[in-house]
């Protein structure tokens, strides 16, 4: 899903969890279907919609993240998706966008992420 820059994350959260393309597992309790978010979904619908789609929802709630910082043994591998972004910034045409219509936008997003995946798949 895609939106402007000043739309809250959590505001897309049921279009998003409605888009996913594959089809999910029914959720057992041996086997869960676990949903990670962070502060940014302290919010009650985040918490709804991930009952209402059977998810063990996993939030850090807002203060917690200080206090988790007071007390960490090993750093949050937030490098995976800083680094994504930054590949992101290569492409000057998502960096900035160009384009009007949010279907091209997307089709740029995705040609983006088809040639970070293969760069990335690359040997060397």
């Amino acid at each position: 899903m895609i939106d402007g820059a000043n739309c809250n994350d959590h505001k897309l959260m049921r279009q998003t969890l409605e888009a996913l393309p594959l089809s999910r597992p029914s959720p057992t309790r041996n086997s869960p279907q676990n949903l990670c978010l962070d502060k940014g979904y302290d919010y009650r619908e985040p918490r709804e919609l991930a009952e209402e789609f059977a998810f063990t929802l996993h939030l850090r709630t807002r203060g917690e993240e200080r206090q988790a910082k007071r007390q960490a043994q090993a750093k949050a591998r937030r490098w995976v998706v800083e680094r994504t972004h930054s590949w992101f910034n290569r492409f000057r045409a998502i960096l900035i966008r160009w384009s009007k219509k949010p279907a091209n936008y997307l089709a740029l997003l995705h040609f983006a992420c088809a040639v970070i995946a293969w760069r990335y798949a690359l040997p060397g």
